[in-house]
């Protein structure tokens, strides 16, 4: 036997040779590949992550958004606001809604990222070149518009799930009642509050408000994934990613917050016990700040923001780490 020559499998002449790839298997992964259905899949993993990893602030944040003037069950700080849910509702009530709020995301998510993949097209002056900072502003804004409207009945119903188990006093309810789920809510909506335009009611003030917002998102994010990537290197750390998305959706969110305090109050706006009388978008800023001042506008905005940064962090990465998992980049490139 040659010292320098490879050594032969145990048992046989010549070494073990690996078998050849399954031409199937090899034709699936070059189909996800694809950027545009990468993206998709990417989109639905990072909103179930980021949502679930903050479900109770979401929560809580509804519920300061739909809390008027003479409602103070939860006119508190935000860590009494958590406890008095945990208190009254344990577990079950900190991620109340949550449930729902993923069966949104996901496509919401998924249809989110993957529309921004088709647009940017249109705009890059050859495939995967780098866009302008408004281009990505405007695809992104159309990307928000697109994920809303296809999935918007299921954010109304999100929202009446996540307040109806609140302990406000117009929503007592008999010890022991089973609250109503999902398909119930979408059942009985549709049933007495107009048919399918009830599964749309405050669909303009959010597009309104998710528009800029994911415009903004998308931008302030590729501007920061920049300046958190080290020089000589093509792509910023794990922890770089994270503070990429924590800024920009700290930055979106606070720019676009009243258009999402309007959503909520249009969304509840015919439910007995909680509804507002506002017959337009423009009547009810006005009665807003007549009646709540400015800051009317902004209730909510701190748990929003503790939860933003968090959710947002969470969902670039996940979105990142997934996309380059399907696309088959190699790990190095984001860790």
């Amino acid at each position: 036997m040659s010292a320098l020559g490879p050594r032969p499998a145990k048992g046989s002449d010549s070494p073990a040779l690996a078998p050849p790839p399954d031409p199937r298997i090899e034709r699936i992964k070059e189909i996800l590949a694809q950027p545009v259905l990468a993206s998709f899949i990417a989109g639905g993993v990072a909103g179930a992550v980021s949502r679930t990893v903050v479900s109770p602030l979401e929560r809580l944040k509804i519920l300061f958004q739909i809390q008027s003037v003479g409602r103070n069950e939860y006119k508190m700080p935000v860590h009494q606001a958590l406890a008095k849910m945990w208190r009254e509702e344990g577990f079950r009530g900190l991620m109340a809604g949550n449930g729902t709020n993923c069966i949104r995301i996901v496509p919401y998510s998924a249809v989110q990222f993957g529309a921004y993949n088709v647009y940017k097209r249109f705009f890059e002056e050859t495939p995967g070149s780098p866009l302008g900072p408004y281009q990505r502003l405007f695809c992104g804004g159309l990307a928000g518009i697109t994920s809303v409207t296809f999935t918007y009945p299921l954010d109304i119903v999100r929202t009446r799930l996540s307040i109806q188990s609140a302990s406000f006093e117009a929503l007592q309810r008999k010890t022991g009642e089973k609250l109503p789920g999902m398909a119930s809510v979408m059942k009985t909506m549709y049933k007495d509050e107009g048919g399918f335009v009830a599964l749309y009611r405050g669909i303009l003030p959010t597009i309104a408000g998710v528009a800029p917002y994911v415009g903004l998102n998308f931008m302030v994010y590729e501007i920061m994934r920049t300046y958190f990537t080290p020089e000589g290197q093509k792509d910023p750390s794990a922890v770089g990613k994270l503070a990429a998305g924590a800024v920009s959706g700290a930055v979106a969110q606070t720019c676009t917050y009243p258009f999402d305090v309007l959503r909520r109050r249009f969304q509840i706006n015919t439910m007995s016990g909680m509804g507002y009388q506002y017959s337009g978008i423009y009547d009810a800023i006005r009665q807003i700040i007549i009646s709540e001042g400015v800051k009317g506008l902004y209730k909510g905005i701190v748990p929003n923001l503790l939860k933003v940064a968090p959710s947002m962090a969470s969902s670039w990465l996940s979105f990142e780490m997934t996309r380059d998992l399907v696309m088959g980049k190699r790990k190095s490139t984001y860790l």
